[in-house]
């Protein structure tokens, strides 16, 4: 066996004491060993399919006529190529979960170094800690619609709880969690959209003329679309690091993801189209007696979508914690801990932005946006165009960071490259930026981030060799 591949071995290695009961992933952050590698393509696809039927989907296409105004039938184009764009982006990340076996911010050591990338790994921690107290408020307004007594802060503690327990189990509970949901909040939405078609004017002019479209509502509305797909760039490899390591398992990844994804957030987006803004209001009172149920349904969805969010924040919490300490091993108790608290700090925060979340949740996309472009064009340069997918995987757990140093300065100048050169094109509440003033108010600083951020590093990397960082 070469040097490699015994180091390699020895990291999938645990203590006796570190092996669980069969029903708890003992998996962390360390890579996945190939008798471990139990994924399928078709559970991938129902995941993601699934982890986007909740109401918090349904809601982000209500913005879409609320917030930029536009018909109907523009806003349902908008949400095609956003999300048939952005979910490229997204997928592609998830296609290098077979080929490594580690999360994905793990792999983003290769990019950033040891240190470098714990900073940027620490944000998403705080991106996935803002969606799960978004999913909180939203599960408990859909409680409410069942029991008026479930809402508020005893909804959210039952949507939190409920939540922790796939999350604690791991792997294979959310699968098979995803798979229920998938089922029925599928059936859920399913009911809602035809419920909303049936109350709508029959007339072909309703959709074209119940709006106001105009340039840059439709590129917002489009730019939504597409970072609700992006969002999921930092967290898709921690599920399809269970495939086969070969080039079928990184295909059907790609496309289990993409069109998991694409599909179950387009559909549920559809919704919120069509009934325009207020759109749990609508429902509730376009549903009639149905109102408790279907939006209940919704709400236990919401319940594994959250669960996914703490898994993933406890993988990418595990990975600062092990930059900090690199010689110790944080198997399955340290997941479950950080889950937990994860979960308590999201509650804490679900309860103080409850009153205003519509702007909490607005302000908290247009943050995402800013600081997960550039990583995500850096990453995918570098694993695609620069190293074409050959990394040491030793090196992503040595204290020193092996062959990628402790830190990567081009990297890191290029990430913040990346979010300076995206201020020109920002366009919120709190600044218009010129270029911005100039597309008519339309936000594409994502666009813009993506291209130069992943060219400039591209440009600064070009005269070091394969796997050499500047430290």
């Amino acid at each position: 066996m070469t040097t490699q591949g015994t180091k390699i071995e020895q990291l999938t290695e645990l203590p006796e004491d570190f092996l669980p009961e069969k029903t708890v992933e003992f998996q962390t952050i360390y890579p996945v060993a190939a008798s471990e590698r139990h994924g399928r393509a078709r559970d991938l696809l129902a995941l993601w399919f699934g982890a986007n039927m909740t109401m918090l989907t349904v809601t982000t296409g209500g913005v879409m006529r609320g917030t930029f105004h536009l018909t109907p039938l523009t806003a349902i184009i908008a949400a095609i190529v956003g999300n048939l764009v952005g979910g490229l982006f997204m997928a592609l990340h998830a296609a290098q979960g077979p080929h490594l076996g580690i999360p994905q911010m793990v792999q983003s050591r290769a990019q950033f170094g040891m240190i470098g990338a714990a900073p940027m790994t620490a944000l998403i921690v705080i991106m996935f800690l803002g969606f799960s107290a978004s999913n909180l408020v939203l599960g408990a307004q859909g409680l409410a619609t069942m029991n008026g007594h479930m809402g508020g802060t005893v909804g959210m503690l039952i949507v939190a709880f409920l939540s922790l327990v796939p999350a604690v189990l791991g792997y294979r509970a959310i699968h098979g969690a995803t798979r229920i949901a998938s089922v029925l909040c599928g059936a859920a939405v399913l009911t809602c959209l035809v419920v909303a078609l049936y109350h709508i004017p029959r007339t072909a002019a309703w959709w074209v003329s119940d709006g106001h479209d105009t340039v840059p509502g439709f590129l917002g509305a489009m730019s939504l679309a597409a970072l609700w797909q992006i969002a999921y760039a930092p967290y898709v490899s921690d599920y399809s690091r269970y495939l086969p390591s070969s080039r079928a398992g990184e295909r059907q990844a790609f496309h289990a993801t993409y069109w998991g994804c694409v599909l179950g957030s387009f559909v549920a987006m559809l919704i919120g189209v069509v009934t325009g803004a207020n759109v749990a209001a609508v429902l509730g009172n376009e549903l009639g007696w149905l109102a408790a149920p279907v939006l209940g349904v919704l709400s236990l969805g919401i319940i594994i979508a959250n669960a996914m969010n703490l898994y993933c924040g406890a993988l990418s919490s595990i990975t600062v914690f092990q930059t900090l300490a690199p010689h110790r091993h944080f198997g399955r108790g340290w997941r479950v801990a950080i889950s937990i608290t994860l979960l308590l700090v999201a509650t804490m925060l679900a309860v103080v932005m409850s009153d205003q979340f519509d702007k909490a949740y607005a302000g908290f996309l247009e943050l995402l946006m800013a600081i997960m472009v550039p990583w995500s064009a850096i990453n995918l340069v570098d694993y695609y165009l620069l190293r074409h997918g050959n990394y040491d995987l030793p090196s992503f757990f040595a204290a020193d960071g092996g062959v990628y140093g402790r830190f990567n300065l081009r990297a890191m100048l290029s990430y913040l490259f990346g979010l300076v050169v995206q201020v020109p094109f920002l366009a919120n509440e709190l600044y218009m930026g010129p270029f911005a003033h100039a597309f008519g108010g339309a936000d594409l600083s994502w666009v813009f981030g993506l291209a130069l951020t992943g060219l400039v590093y591209a440009v600064a990397m070009r005269n070091t060799g394969q796997g050499k960082t500047t430290e």
